[in-house]
């Protein structure tokens, strides 16, 4: 009697991680895609704020003016940050990079002053540069104002299309793991199907026998959750330290965003399911419990 009572604590116990270490697996590539949406909103935004445009000034404009005019720039909600780049400093970037000094073969610095601009996420389209544009062109001592207008609309495009890919993922992903997590619960559920029946012919009421299944259930999610948060900051760490200019896309948000989901997930979905599993034995005749 004694080894039987064992034999089925060891089964029980195998059932439990058989089904503990299933749901890991399933919100683990859940947190995944979490992460991976939430990085890939990260780098949209990086990309656009490093996205400018270049503000060509008149060679008549002095220091003062320039310095004062950089300064309204940045009271204007569209600047991140604004950079003035003098005539010389231009030349000295050029001849740095050309390897050759412009003004010995020409007589004259070709070079204008300028201010270079980024700008803030939400204003990084042609749209709303166009507006900006013609804004500044009203001053006289503008000349010309530059920006990569094919760049930043290839990467708006490629951004809505990835967007729309793993808000998509995300979707059929969450389905699939409700079905997943559901099949491996009511798995566990199925070996006591005849002791759900017994305890409704005792007269256990409905919520009585479900709360220990649930409980079960949640528990295990909860651990698994857990467990899988765990793998994904281990390997965020690791990911940072191979990368470490991900930091600015990796961020401390998005790993406990990320952490926060898998625990709602592993805690709903787990719950959800249990309910579901025991119901649908709950509402079966005996007979019926003998042909599943």
């Amino acid at each position: 009697m004694k080894k039987k009572r064992e034999h089925r604590s060891t089964g029980s116990g195998m059932q439990n991680l058989t089904a503990g270490v299933s749901i890991l697996m399933v919100l683990l590539v859940l947190g995944l895609v979490v992460f991976f949406g939430l990085t890939a909103r990260n780098l949209s935004v990086y990309v656009r704020e490093n996205i400018g445009f270049s503000i060509l000034l008149s060679d008549e404009m002095r220091e003062g003016d320039i310095t004062q005019m950089k300064r309204q720039l940045d009271k204007e909600p569209y600047v991140r940050q604004s950079e003035y780049i003098s005539k010389k400093q231009a030349l000295k970037e050029q001849t740095e990079a050309m390897g050759t000094d412009p003004a010995e073969f020409l007589g004259y610095n070709p070079f204008k002053p300028s201010i270079e601009v980024k700008l803030n996420n939400r204003y990084a389209n042609s749209d709303s540069i166009a507006l900006i544009v013609k804004e500044l062109k009203k001053n006289k001592c503008v000349q010309e104002v530059t920006y990569p207008k094919d760049l930043m609309d290839a990467v708006n495009k490629n951004i809505r299309g990835i967007s729309i890919f793993l808000l998509a993922l995300a979707g059929v992903l969450t389905f699939i793991s409700f079905a997943l997590i559901n099949n491996i619960i009511r798995l566990t559920v199925y070996s006591k199907r005849f002791l759900i029946h017994t305890m409704k012919l005792t007269g256990a009421s409905w919520s009585f026998i479900r709360r220990p299944f649930v409980r079960r259930s949640v528990g295990m999610g909860v651990v698994s959750a857990l467990l899988a948060d765990a793998l994904l900051w281990v390997g965020a760490q690791r990911l940072l330290q191979w990368e470490p200019e991900l930091s600015a896309v990796v961020t401390a948000e998005v790993m406990l965003l990320v952490s926060l989901a898998v625990l709602l997930s592993g805690v709903l979905l787990t719950w959800l399911c249990a309910l579901f599993s025991v119901g649908r034995y709950l509402r079966m005749k005996a007979c019926e419990m003998y042909y599943i």
